[in-house]
């Protein structure tokens, strides 16, 4: 928590505004920040100053790991986020890649799980790394990339969290998360929930104990319809304590997330928010 706080008073002291052609509106940015989060002392980053929808970030996890590419399906696990960006999205809209409704494209947990080579060959590259990790091995290219240039007109968003790097030292298994772009005030409790659980969840469906988990984001931003709210609202609440994690233990591979885990294998203890704060989403 005091890390996200930390980075968001950074921002606003020290931020450059950047105009931004996607959304057509302008940001206020620093270039490179450096999260981690102690997975094996359970101090989850949830963020306290206002409440945090954390349900809707594991299941958007879920659906990246089963590589979901339709925002009906995010919807049916209890992630609305998709929505816009497969609905909304005027050159996605326009796109003749598009299948129709709902339609995400080749992004994210597809690049995942279906990683298409030239010569057609499919690469699964989370089985690989849970196949490795399982054995106790880690080839130091235990990575999950969701960023495929070749194949970005071919999907409505281009990645922000975009690559996981797993290590093994010993029994410990460690994270690193790398992200090309973060809208801090509502992108980056996802984010930082996503990074705990996928180390979480990943160490314990290979054996292994989980470590930190490192977060590095290139590009922090507040964009300037959220700058008010941030400044004058969110960073003047005193933050309560960190909660804690627990994952339903009978998740015990990867076959079991894929088929019948849901957010109801996440609970979260001692979780103390202050209100919801309604901060404006750019498509």
């Amino acid at each position: 928590m005091k890390q996200y706080l930390e980075l968001c008073q950074r921002i606003i002291d020290e931020g450059v505004w950047v105009g931004n052609e996607r959304t057509g509106k302008r940001c206020l940015t620093v270039i490179d920040a450096n999260l981690e989060y102690d997975v094996a002392g359970n101090q989850f980053p949830l963020v306290t100053t206002r409440k945090s929808f954390y349900k809707a970030a594991i299941a958007e996890l879920l659906g990246y790991l089963r590589g979901y590419d339709s925002a009906a399906q995010f919807r049916a696990i209890g992630c609305n986020t998709w929505n816009a960006n497969a609905n909304e999205n005027g050159a996605w809209l326009g796109n003749p890649a598009r299948k129709g409704e709902d339609d995400m494209g080749r992004v994210y947990g597809v690049q995942g799980r279906q990683w298409m080579a030239s010569d057609g060959s499919v690469t699964d590259q989370l089985k690989k790394i849970v196949d490795n990790l399982s054995k106790g091995i880690d080839d130091r290219g235990e990575i999950l990339t969701f960023y495929n240039p070749g194949e970005f007109h071919l999907g409505c968003l281009r990645p922000c969290m975009h690559t996981h790097t797993f290590s093994l030292l010993g029994d410990q298994l460690f994270l690193t998360s790398y992200q090309r772009s973060c809208d801090v005030p509502l992108g980056l409790n996802f984010n930082q929930v996503q990074v705990y659980v996928l180390l979480a969840l990943v160490a314990q469906i290979t054996g292994h104990k989980p470590g930190k988990a490192y977060h590095k984001i290139v590009n922090a931003h507040i964009y300037e319809d959220q700058l008010e709210l941030m400044r004058d609202v969110q960073l003047k609440r005193e933050p309560f304590p960190s909660p804690q994690l627990t994952i339903n233990p009978d998740i015990k591979s990867l076959e079991d997330i894929e088929t019948w885990v849901s957010t109801n294998d996440f609970e979260v203890v001692g979780y103390q928010y202050h209100d919801a704060i309604q901060y404006p989403f750019s498509v």
